[in-house]
């Protein structure tokens, strides 16, 4: 069973992005929580991907063309568990 935690930094966040947003945010919560983050990941559209430079060690998904969600994978009192850490809207270059 995977934990999700929602940091305060991405709580502000999401009071900001459309409500389309946050639903797919929460859809992939659920899915994580009841069935697996390697289910999550087989999931298409969120294109989950591992970020390189100084954001090594963080996790992306993407929440549509212009907004991602940040996470970091570990575990807490045993449990495995997903950090959302931020919702960032993307730069394209």
């Amino acid at each position: 069973m995977t934990t999700v935690l929602i940091g305060a930094n991405a709580r502000r966040q999401l009071r900001r992005v459309p409500q389309h947003v946050l639903g797919k945010l929460l859809y992939w919560v659920s899915v994580i929580e009841q069935e697996g983050l390697s289910e999550a990941g087989k999931m298409r559209g969120f294109h989950d991907e591992a970020l390189k430079g100084k954001l090594k060690g963080l996790r992306s998904i993407r929440l549509n063309r212009a907004y991602r969600a940040l996470y970091r994978v570990g575990i807490q009192g045993g449990r495995k568990t997903v950090h959302i850490e931020g919702i960032t809207k993307h730069v394209y270059h």
